[in-house]
C-alpha cells in the first residue's frame, strides 16, 4: 500500500494535479487536535490550497495523495525562530556575516524547516529586514519555505540584549533597532512596520547569548513597553517580548504584550498574570541541551555558556510549574541557536518535563495559531483552514518523538516532501 501511495503521488505530480487544483489526502489515522482523538479512515479534501471538507471517503475524479499508511496531523508551527542565522553565527563570528549573507542562509533554513514539518513559522528578530525579504520571496513562490510572520529587527535599549556589544568603544556602534524612551520606541515601532514587519519583537530583559548583560536584569521599562504595545496594537501588530527575568516578565505582561519569549525565571505572580491576561508563554527548552553540549564548538562566548548553565535548569523547573498551573503555552524553539530542522526534538523534552503529548502538540498547532492571530487558517485540519498537513509513522500521542521523523509534508494542498 505504501508503494502504491508513492505511485499515486508521482502520477499526480507528473500531471500537475497537485498544483492549484482539488486534492484528496487519504489518511490512515488523523489527529483531531481539538478533541485529542485519533480518527480512522478520513480524507482531507482541499480546493486551491484550502481545506474544503474532511470526509470518510475520497471524492471521485480528483487527485489523491495516499497517506493511508501514516498518521496525519496539521502542519506544525514554531512561534520563535531565527531562520536567517545559524549556530555558527555566535559570538564574534557574527560580526563577519553580512545582511545579504543572512538572507541567503534564510533561504536555506526556510526549506529545511518546512521539510521538517513546520509549515508556519514566526520569525522573531533578523537584521536588516532580511526576514521580510525571505517572507516575500516565499509568498511570491521564488523560494521554498513555511508561511512566515516576521518582526524585522528586534527593539532594545542601548547596550542591551538587542544591541551589539561586541565592538570596542572607538567603533561608536549602536544597533539600528535601539530605541531609548517611550517616544523613541514608538517611532521605532512605526519604522519597522513601515519596512514590512508583521509583529514587533522587543527585548525586555538581558539575555544569554549577548555580551555583558544578565538574563535576569530588566532592560525596557514598564513605561517604554506600554508605549511600544500601544503603538503596535494601534497599528494592528502583536508584540513578542524576550524576557528571561522575573520582573521583566511581569512588567511585559502588565504592558500588554502578546507573548513572553523564554520565560525562564517566571514566578507564581508572573504565571497568574499570564493566565489573567491570556499572555502566551514560550519556553525554548531544547536550547539548553544544545548550548551546553555544543556551545563552545560553534563559537558561543564563554560567558554565555556560563549564563545558560544557571538559567537553563531554572527554565525547566518553571516550565513544569507553569504547565501544572495551566498557563497558556505555545511552541517556540529559538531555531538558529541550534541547527534548523531539529525543531521537533523539543517535543520529547516537553513530555519528559511532564507535559502530555497532546498538549505539546496543541502548543505547536491550535495554541500557536491563536497566538499568531491565525486560528481561522492554521493549526487544525478543518474546513476553511489552509491545507497544511504532515504525515508520520505510528501514534504521536504514545510516542511524540515520531514528530522528529516526518514522512511527508503538504502545504497549500501541494506535496512538498
Amino acid at each position: 500500500m505504501r508503494f502504491l501511495g508513492v505511485l499515486v503521488v508521482m502520477a499526480c505530480a507528473a500531471t500537475g494535479l497537485l498544483h492549484g487544483a482539488d486534492t484528496a489526502i487519504r489518511c490512515g489515522k488523523l489527529l483531531d487536535v481539538r478533541s485529542g482523538e485519533l480518527k480512522s479512515g478520513l480524507t482531507v479534501v482541499s480546493h486551491d490550497g484550502t481545506i474544503r471538507d474532511v470526509m470518510s471517503s475520497s471524492p471521485a475524479g480528483i487527485a489523491v495523495i495516499d497517506f493511508s499508511a501514516y498518521t496525519c496531523l496539521p502542519g506544525l508551527i514554531d512561534v520563535h525562530d531565527h531562520l536567517t542565522s545559524d549556530p555558527t553565527d555566535s559570538g564574534y563570528s557574527s560580526l563577519g556575516v553580512s545582511i545579504p549573507r543572512q538572507t541567503v542562509k534564510g533561504v536555506k533554513n526556510a526549506r529545511i524547516t518546512l521539510l521538517a514539518g513546520f509549515t508556519t513559522v514566526r520569525n522573531v528578530g533578523a537584521d536588516g529586514f532580511s526576514d521580510v525579504a525571505l517572507r516575500d520571496g516565499i509568498n511570491a513562490g521564488d523560494v521554498i519555505g513555511p508561511r512566515l510572520l516576521v518582526s524585522g529587527p528586534a527593539l532594545g535599549i542601548t547596550g542591551g540584549h538587542c544591541d551589539n556589544n561586541l565592538l570596542a568603544p572607538e567603533f561608536h556602534y549602536t544597533a539600528p533597532s535601539v530605541a531609548d524612551g517611550p517616544w523613541a520606541a514608538r517611532t521605532k515601532v512605526r519604522e519597522v512596520i513601515k519596512f514590512g514587519a508583521d509583529l514587533i519583537k522587543i527585548c525586555a530583559s538581558g539575555g544569554v547569548l549577548s555580551k555583558g548583560d544578565s538574563p535576569g536584569a530588566p532592560q525596557y521599562s514598564l513605561e517604554e513597553m506600554q508605549a511600544i504595545v500601544t503603538e503596535a496594537h494601534k497599528l494592528g501588530r502583536k508584540v513578542a517580548a524576550h524576557a528571561h527575568g522575573t520582573q521583566s516578565i511581569k512588567d511585559a505582561i502588565r504592558a500588554g504584550v502578546d507573548s513572553i519569549e523564554h520565560s525562564s525565571l517566571i514566578d507564581d505572580e508572573g504565571i497568574a498574570l499570564a493566565k489573567q491576561h491570556h499572555t502566551y508563554l514560550v519556553f525554548d527548552t531544547y536550547n539548553h541541551e544544545f548550548i551546553m553540549q555544543h556551545g563552545i564548538e560553534v563559537g558561543m562566548l564563554p560567558e554565555s555558556i556560563e549564563k545558560e548553565s544557571h538559567v537553563g535548569p531554572m527554565q525547566y523547573e518553571n516550565f513544569q510549574h507553569a504547565y501544572k498551573l495551566g498557563a497558556p503555552m505555545a511552541f517556540g524553539t529559538d531555531g538558529g541557536v541550534y541547527p534548523h530542522g531539529e525543531n521537533a526534538r523539543q517535543f520529547a523534552l516537553m513530555t519528559k518535563l511532564g507535559m502530555k503529548p497532546i498538549d505539546a502538540i496543541r502548543a505547536a498547532t491550535m495554541n500557536a495559531a491563536e497566538l499568531l492571530g491565525w486560528a481561522d487558517r492554521v493549526g487544525a485540519l478543518e474546513p476553511g483552514h489552509f491545507a497544511d498537513l504532515i504525515a508520520v509513522d505510528g501514534d504521536p500521542l504514545s510516542n511524540v518523538s515520531t514528530l522528529e521523523h516526518v514522512r511527508a509534508v503538504v502545504k497549500n494542498g501541494e506535496l512538498v516532501k
